[in-house]
C-alpha cells in the first residue's frame, strides 16, 4: 500500500542552497560530481515515496544560472560500443541524449571530455561528430600509476597533460553517461590546472546512496547495496569521519578505499585537504527530508525483494549470475523479510494454481488486490489492468468495457496480417482499445480515467512478462516483478 514518506519540495530547496553553500566555502567555484541518474532517478521514487523522479534536474535548474554540464565518457566504452543497460543505447548516443536533455531544461552544456584517451579511432570519429554538431570536446589521458602514484599524477606529466576545461560558471556540474567514467579525476585535474593558473576552485560529490545520516542497516542503505549487487558495492561506517568528528556516518566501500589518496592529491594541489572524511565531500541532503520513517522503511523492503526477483528473473533469461541472486538473498535475509513481504506475490501464484493458466495480481493504492488471468484474448498483464480499472471506477465485472466491434478486429490484424501467433492482447493495445471505446462509451471513459491511479501500485506475475509488457507497466508506474519461468517451453522468448 502506498503511503508517502519524503518532502519532494523541501529537499530541492534545501539541496540547492546546501550546493550554493560549498561553491561559497571554496571561493566562488565548485565541481560537482554527479553520480547516480540526474534523470529519471526511479530507484529514488521507490525508495523515498514522495520524491519525484526529475527533483535533481528540478534542483539543478534552481542553478541554472550558476550551472553549466561537463559529460565525461570513456574513451574505450566508446571503442567497444558499451551499451547502457537500461535504455540499450550505447554510451556515445547517450552522451548526445544527455546534452539534448540538459538543454531542454535550459541547462547550459559547457563541453565533453574524452577521457582515457589513447587515439582510439571510434573515439577519435566522435570526437569529430561532437564538433561538428558545435559541442566542445577535451581529451584526458591515461595516467600510469592511476591512483597511487600521486607524485607522477599530480605533476605536469600526469594532470598536466590533460587538456584543460574552458569553463564560465560557478557550479561546473561533471556528469557521465555510466560508470567508470573518470569524473573524479576530471574534477581533480581542473583543481590541479586552475591552481597553477591562479584560480580558486574546490571539488564536492553528489550521491544520493547511500544516505549519510541514516543507519548503515536502515532498509533505504540496505536497498543500494541490493541495488548495486553486481557492482559488489557494500555501505561501511565513514571511519575517517568517525575519527575526525566522533559521529557515525555511512558511506560505501569505493569512497571510504579511496579516499587517502584522493586527500593526499589534495594536500599536494592545494598545499591542504578542505575534507577530513569521504562523507564530508558529499553534499546529499535527502535523509533530512524524511517525514515518515515507516513509510520509507517499507517502500525500501518491498524494493529489495524487487531486487530480488530482477535477479532471479536476469539468471532465468541468461543476462544474470547466481552470485547476484544468492547476494541478494542474503540482503533480504538480513533486512529481516522475504518474498511474501509483497503481498502480490501469494496472490498471483494462487491465481495461477488455481487457473491452471498464467496470472497477475496488482495491489491497488489503498490496499485491495485484484487479479488477471490468461484468456483467449487478453493476457494476464491486460486482465488484471482492465480488473483494477473496473474496481477503481466501481464498475459490475459482467460489463465488458471493450465492444467486440472493437476487440475482434484488433486480433484479427494481429493475426492475419501481422502473421502474430499470439491474439491476445498486449496492455498497451488494450489500452488503446479502451481509449477509443471511450470516444463514445461512458462507462469505458469512466475506467479511462482511474489510469493515473495505478501510479505506485505493486504487480506480480506468475510468469516472465515480455518486453512489450514491462515497457507498458513502467510507463504507467506500476511496479512489476514476475516468478523466473515462461509461459512455454520455447527456446526463444521474444515476444
Amino acid at each position: 500500500m502506498y503511503k508517502q514518506g519524503f518532502d519532494n519540495e523541501k529537499y530541492i530547496a534545501m539541496q540547492s542552497a546546501h550546493i550554493r553553500d560549498r561553491i561559497d566555502q571554496f571561493g566562488g567555484k565548485l565541481y560537482l560530481e554527479f553520480g547516480g541518474k540526474l534523470f529519471d532517478d526511479y530507484h529514488a521514487a521507490r525508495v523515498l515515496p514522495g520524491f519525484s523522479p526529475d527533483s535533481k534536474i528540478r534542483m539543478l535548474i534552481q542553478l541554472k544560472d550558476q550551472a553549466e554540464i561537463v559529460i565525461v565518457i570513456n574513451a574505450n566504452d566508446i571503442e567497444k560500443n558499451k551499451v547502457r543497460g537500461d535504455l540499450g543505447i550505447t554510451y556515445d548516443l547517450d552522451t548526445l541524449r544527455l546534452i539534448d536533455a540538459f538543454r531542454s531544461f535550459g541547462l547550459y552544456v559547457g563541453s565533453v571530455v574524452l577521457s582515457r584517451w589513447q587515439d582510439q579511432p571510434a573515439a577519435l570519429k566522435f570526437q569529430k561528430r561532437l564538433e561538428s554538431l558545435g559541442v566542445r570536446v577535451y581529451r584526458h589521458y591515461t595516467i600510469p600509476g592511476y591512483p597511487s602514484d600521486i607524485d607522477y599524477i599530480v605533476s605536469d606529466e600526469g594532470y598536466g597533460r590533460n587538456d584543460y576545461i574552458e569553463t564560465s560558471r560557478s557550479l561546473v556540474v561533471v556528469t557521465a553517461p555510466g560508470p567508470g567514467s573518470g569524473k573524479m579525476a576530471a574534477c581533480l585535474s581542473q583543481i590541479y590546472h586552475e591552481h597553477k593558473r591562479g584560480i580558486q576552485s574546490g571539488y564536492a560529490k553528489f550521491e544520493t546512496f547511500p544516505i549519510w545520516n541514516l543507519p548503515l542497516k536502515h532498509p533505504v542503505n540496505v536497498a543500494y547495496e541490493a541495488a548495486t549487487a553486481d557492482l559488489n558495492d557494500m555501505n561501511m561506517i565513514d571511519p575517517f569521519h568517525l575519527e575526525a568528528y566522533g559521529q557515525t556516518a555511512v558511506n560505501y566501500n569505493r569512497d571510504v578505499e579511496i579516499f587517502p589518496v584522493l586527500n593526499a592529491m589534495f594536500q599536494r594541489i592545494r598545499g591542504e585537504s578542505p575534507y577530513k572524511s569521504p562523507t564530508d565531500m558529499g553534499v546529499n541532503m535527502a535523509g533530512n527530508c524524511i517525514h515518515d520513517d515507516e513509510a520509507v522503511r517499507d517502500a525500501a523492503k518491498m524494493e529489495i525483494v524487487r531486487r530480488y526477483y530482477t535477479a532471479l528473473s536476469n539468471q532465468r533469461k541468461g543476462s544474470g549470475d547466481a552470485k547476484d541472486v544468492e547476494k541478494l538473498k542474503l540482503i533480504m535475509q538480513s533486512a529481516g523479510i522475504d518474498v511474501e513481504f509483497r503481498k502480490v506475490v501469494d496472490a498471483a501464484k494462487k491465481r495461477a494454481e488455481a487457473t491452471g493458466k498464467p496470472a497477475v495480481a496488482l495491489e491497488l493504492a489503498d490496499g485491495r488486490i485484484v487479479t488477471g488471468k490468461t484468456s483467449r484474448l487478453l493476457g494476464a498483464t491486460s486482465a488484471a489492468i482492465l480488473n483494477a480499472l473496473k474496481t477503481l471506477a466501481d464498475i459490475d465485472d459482467r460489463i465488458n468495457l471493450i465492444s467486440p466491434e472493437i476487440l475482434e478486429p484488433i486480433t484479427n490484424l494481429k493475426v492475419g496480417t501481422f502473421g502474430s501467433k499470439n491474439p491476445r492482447l498486449h496492455p498497451n493495445e488494450l489500452l488503446i482499445a479502451l481509449s477509443i471505446c471511450a470516444v463514445s462509451d461512458p462507462i469505458a471513459a469512466k475506467a479511462c480515467e482511474q489510469l493515473p491511479k495505478l501510479r505506485h501500485c505493486e504487480m506480480h506475475s506468475s510468469v516472465i512478462l515480455s518486453e512489450n509488457d514491462e515497457n507498458t507497466m513502467k510507463k504507467l508506474g506500476v511496479h512489476m516483478t514476475c516468478e523466473p519461468c515462461y509461459e512455454s517451453k520455447r527456446l526463444y522468448h521474444g515476444c
